[in-house]
């Protein structure tokens, strides 16, 4: 069953683990019910990519609110595909979430244990990953495109977590709406960095379809790589929503070749769950 479920034309929540967990709230933007025009649909949430700086304002704060949140407690970042992952606090509420120029700088992933704090990452074929851990509530996301997949994005939150004191079997996973197999094409220069991270995986996660051509499946690739790190299988939830095939829900980077909008990713504990 699809982890993500509409809740309303805005917002996709993951449904199962909200049930379980009043007061946590996961979940990605769509593309719709915002305030903006033309090419980047309604709902963008991106700065920095020369939408209408009031209308992305006005769009994060619709976002937040669905979430149960306001903008002032959304923590954001200068995405840069890289692996720094940045444990945050309520000292850093409000970083990048009216502005691009306050984000937190070279970040590519977020977790916190603290309430009262919603964490952001941009996404427009990426992938989203949501980290949580029921016992100690702590929560986390990672965007990975196929940079940070193959330098272990994933593992590395993994990594940190266990730094934290929190084993790898008490994690759950979730794979957010993202790019699929059929729809991401990749040449011989990326699938090295894909042999070289999976040099000891027998069934790779691609198909070559032509010389020099192979469709890649990010979304499997992170599956992969987090059960490597020690995540159980069964703790893992996929979507198989795909931003490039669903140019009525998503933006695509690759689809509608860079010139679009940002999907929001986020996670986050309300205060008021705590009491």
């Amino acid at each position: 069953m699809e982890p993500f479920f509409l809740s309303n034309e805005t917002t996709y929540f993951l449904r199962d683990w909200m049930e379980k967990h009043p007061g946590l709230a996961a979940g990605f933007s769509s593309r719709n019910g915002g305030a903006g025009t033309n090419e980047y649909g309604s709902l963008n949430t991106g700065f920095h990519v020369g939408d209408d700086f009031l209308v992305v304002q006005k769009n994060r704060r619709l976002i937040a609110e669905t979430a149960g949140f306001s903008a002032a407690d959304m923590v954001g970042a200068e995405q840069t595909h890289g692996i720094q992952i940045k444990k945050v606090g309520n000292r850093h509420k409000g970083m990048g979430a009216s502005d691009y120029e306050r984000s937190v700088k070279d970040t590519d992933g977020f977790y916190t244990d603290e309430a009262g704090v919603l964490l952001t990452m941009c996404f427009a074929d990426c992938v989203p990953l949501y980290f949580f851990d029921p016992t100690n509530r702590m929560i986390g996301i990672a965007h990975a495109g196929w940079k940070g997949t193959v330098n272990g994005i994933g593992p590395e939150m993994v990594r940190l977590w266990k730094e934290e004191g929190i084993r790898s079997d008490n994690i759950f996973a979730a794979i957010g709406p993202s790019i699929c197999k059929k729809c991401y094409i990749v040449d011989d220069y990326v699938i090295s960095f894909v042999n070289n991270r999976l040099e000891h995986v027998e069934k790779k996660p691609y198909n070559q379809i032509s010389p020099g051509q192979y469709s890649l499946d990010l979304k499997e690739m992170n599956r992969m790589l987090l059960i490597e790190a020690g995540i159980q299988e069964q703790n893992i939830a996929e979507s198989n929503l795909c931003s490039s095939c669903s140019r009525e829900h998503f933006f695509s980077h690759r689809r509608d070749n860079g010139k679009t909008g940002r999907m929001l990713g986020f996670i986050g504990w309300k205060e008021d769950s705590l009491r």
